[in-house]
């Protein structure tokens, strides 16, 4: 019976630990970059590509429109991923859009909401993409869980900054043919 109490004792430990966890750290921001050696008007150009968003964003499947006018301030989509054998469908609003300089957005699903901002400025015909990021869990367990999981999230979105560098090095469509 006393090894009953020590164990339940451990257990509301952990748990009344892991609740506290989101309550102190219950948003999580994080920035990242990277240098593509690419011009800034082509690797603009990629990254709004919806068609080569699979090669850069891990597990992305579909984009949906649902209302606004499409890449442009207040444009609403549904974005479908598979992460780890479920589907997962995140709601992206654009807040913010720059040509060729940053666009900014607001994802929120069941489990979190994200302000996220991509950035792009040329440095010696090269391109620098710089991303920040700040996402808070939707509830206790999610906080609690966002923030266990801050440094799979920057890792994440760094392996996307990595991809998205070599899709656009790797790029061969002419994107100037097909601009206004």
């Amino acid at each position: 019976m006393k090894i009953l109490k020590y164990i339940l004792g451990i257990v509301a430990i952990l748990v009344i630990g892991f609740f506290l966890l989101g309550v102190i750290k219950s948003e999580q921001s994080y920035e990242c970059e990277i240098l593509v050696d690419k011009p800034l008007a082509e690797s603009w150009a990629v990254s709004q590509d919806e068609e080569k968003l699979s090669q850069w964003l891990e597990g992305f499947q579909k984009f949906e429109h649902v209302s606004g006018t499409p890449n442009t301030v207040g444009a609403v989509s549904d974005v479908y991923f598979i992460t780890d054998g479920q589907e997962m469908t995140i709601r992206e609003t654009i807040t913010e859009i720059v040509p060729d300089e940053s666009v900014s957005m607001t994802f929120t699903s069941d489990f979190m909401d994200m302000d996220y901002t991509l950035a792009m400025k040329s440095v010696d015909g090269k391109t620098k993409i710089s991303s920040s990021t700040k996402a808070i869990g939707n509830g206790m367990v999610s906080k609690s869980m966002m923030a266990l999981m801050s440094s799979a999230l920057k890792t994440q979105e760094e392996t996307n900054l990595t991809s998205l560098k070599k899709t656009i090095e790797e790029n061969s469509k002419n994107y100037s043919a097909v601009e206004n």
